[in-house]
């Protein structure tokens, strides 16, 4: 249940029996083979199947998140860290003040990690204030099932290659991960990536990426109890 399938008389009568909400934090940067906004698509669908299953309701997306890195790449959108910060900011306080006290953050990015302290620094000052944090992909559940089948999780590889992500015929053979040192600016990351991926293999079988997604979602219907 998504919150624009409501008008505000809808969630006044949702918060009196139930005080939590999930709030995607995703991106708009490129993913090689894969869809611009695979950081959003993920975690989107995560949210919505999490929502259907507990009722639960999804806050609209923040499409856009902090990749200065990939900047070379036509299609990705950068928002700057103090940018990103206030923004997330300014979500949370418009949902506290509201009346929603407990906060799932279903994360899809890792360059968004850094509003953490932000938001830590919230709950500290907002009485009742809750934030649960989720990035998938660093999940030990989703770990497990790359290590079952020996794949390797890397940026824009097989791990995000689920049927809703791809828009582009994937290859077929692993790359090559290539040596990194420093931390490299846009042009250069572009230089040494390539087509963007970082390395393996591009694809799953339909099978591997269904025990990812489920692994993933187990995980989030046991967390969003808090």
């Amino acid at each position: 249940m998504r919150l624009e399938e409501l008008n505000w008389m809808d969630v006044e009568a949702y918060l009196k029996v139930d005080d939590r909400i999930i709030l995607v934090l995703g991106a708009c940067e490129q993913h090689g083979y894969l869809s611009l906004l695979t950081d959003v698509k993920i975690p989107q669908a995560l949210a919505d199947t999490a929502s259907e299953r507990t009722g639960v309701l999804v806050a609209p997306a923040v499409n856009f998140g902090v990749s200065p890195y990939f900047l070379s790449y036509p299609g990705t959108i950068s928002l700057r860290t103090t940018t990103f910060s206030n923004l997330v900011e300014d979500v949370v306080s418009s949902l506290y003040g509201s009346g929603f006290r407990r906060i799932f953050i279903m994360n899809g990015h890792s360059g968004n990690s850094g509003v953490r302290t932000t938001l830590t620094e919230m709950a500290n000052r907002l009485p009742g204030l809750k934030i649960a944090w989720y990035s998938w992909w660093e999940s030990h559940s989703v770990e497990a099932v790359a290590m079952l089948h020996d794949l390797k999780t890397t940026h824009a590889s097989w791990m995000e290659a689920f049927s809703f992500t791809q828009v582009a015929e994937l290859p077929q053979q692993p790359k090559n991960p290539p040596r990194v040192t420093g931390l490299p600016g846009a042009e250069e990351t572009r230089q040494i990536y390539g087509d963007g991926m970082f390395g393996g293999h591009y694809q799953a079988s339909p099978e591997i990426m269904e025990a990812v997604f489920t692994a993933a979602l187990d995980d989030v219907l046991e967390f969003i109890k808090f």
